[in-house]
């Protein structure tokens, strides 16, 4: 191990990193959960029902009420470039703390990292390197909770709306059966469905509160929740049965994307055998024969090799994705 540079075991982690990455982000097919593409649609119908109705969206106004409440200096960085988005994740998230902190914590981890990794190897660039992974972590860690919480969310909903049948057929309005399930439920349900109560009684009209839902949680099901009672509102008809359709809807998509996730787990677990086989093989060499891997570092076509060796690796990680995405 002593012959073996720092260099090669800073660049070896820094492909194992991304790798791992490339991986989790785009090989694991979820269960629960919109695509970002998905939720880029979602808003952008959002927006275009919110100018139809000739109401302000309610994300700059709830943005610019907040703004208000924060110090000079704590308003400043909250307008910079990029932390309007950060701040909606959070808030997705289900977390309290503001947008700003999040960048100050990345940037407090890439200076303390990328400072001992380059006090460490003598190389500027692995510094940097480093201080540009680790500046990402608190962000992705966000990211991850927000996807978390939208599972649970869509986990719960076919319940919820059980439950707001049984309201409507007891006789309660629809404002009381969202008291009602906030009431009776746990978790990200019973606090999102209380929100929206909260927003209705406080004086917001029922559309107003409903876009605000899907605002907070931009999936498919909640947009087919909004609009099946925005529409009934506006058309009539007997929203007890439309929402016993929509959990029956809901819950027939949640057995299919487990299927998917069934189906496509021999191809996913055979991504994971076959990307870990070069870093596995490589720790491998590294302790048995110490010497066959410096004189592969230390020879100018060795580093043609490893660079094309890791190339080809990224685009059989993208193909394997698409491989399997055909499959199921």
């Amino acid at each position: 191990m002593s012959q073996i540079p720092m260099e090669f075991i800073l660049i070896f982690l820094g492909m194992v990193f991304l790798s791992v990455f490339l991986l989790s982000q785009g090989m694991v097919v979820p269960v629960f959960g919109e695509a970002g593409k998905v939720r880029k649609r979602i808003r952008e119908r959002l927006h275009l029902l919110e100018r139809a109705s000739d109401l302000p969206n309610m994300q700059m106004v709830l943005r610019e009420k907040y703004l208000k409440r924060l110090s000079p200096l704590e308003a400043a960085l909250e307008q910079l470039p990029g932390m309007e988005r950060l701040g909606q994740m959070v808030e997705q998230s289900g977390h309290a703390f503001r947008a700003y902190r999040v960048v100050l914590l990345g940037l407090l981890l890439a200076v303390v990292g990328g400072l001992l990794v380059w006090t460490l190897s003598q190389l500027w660039w692995a510094g940097l390197i480093a201080a540009a992974m680790l500046f990402w972590v608190p962000i992705l860690k966000v990211s991850n909770d927000r996807a978390r919480r939208f599972a649970e969310f869509e986990e719960g909903l076919p319940d919820a709306l059980d439950a707001m049948v049984r309201a409507l057929k007891a006789g309660h309005p629809f404002n009381e059966t969202l008291r009602l399930v906030a009431d009776e439920h746990k978790g990200v349900v019973a606090h999102e469905f209380g929100l929206t109560f909260a927003d209705i009684n406080y004086g917001n009209d029922v559309r107003r509160a409903m876009l605000g839902l899907l605002e907070r949680m931009p999936s498919m099901t909640v947009m087919m929740l909004v609009t099946s009672i925005l529409l009934h509102r506006e058309t009539g008809g007997n929203l007890t049965e439309i929402l016993e359709r929509l959990s029956s809807l809901i819950r027939g998509r949640f057995r299919f994307q487990r299927k998917v996730k069934t189906l496509s787990a021999e191809g996913r677990m055979s991504a994971w055998v076959l990307v870990s086989v070069p870093f596995v093989l490589a720790v491998g060499l590294m302790l048995t024969t110490p010497a066959y891997i410096p004189m592969l570092l230390n020879e100018p076509l060795g580093h043609k090799l490893i660079m094309a060796a890791f190339t080809s690796m990224i685009m059989g990680i993208f193909w394997i994705r698409k491989i399997i995405r055909i499959q199921v």
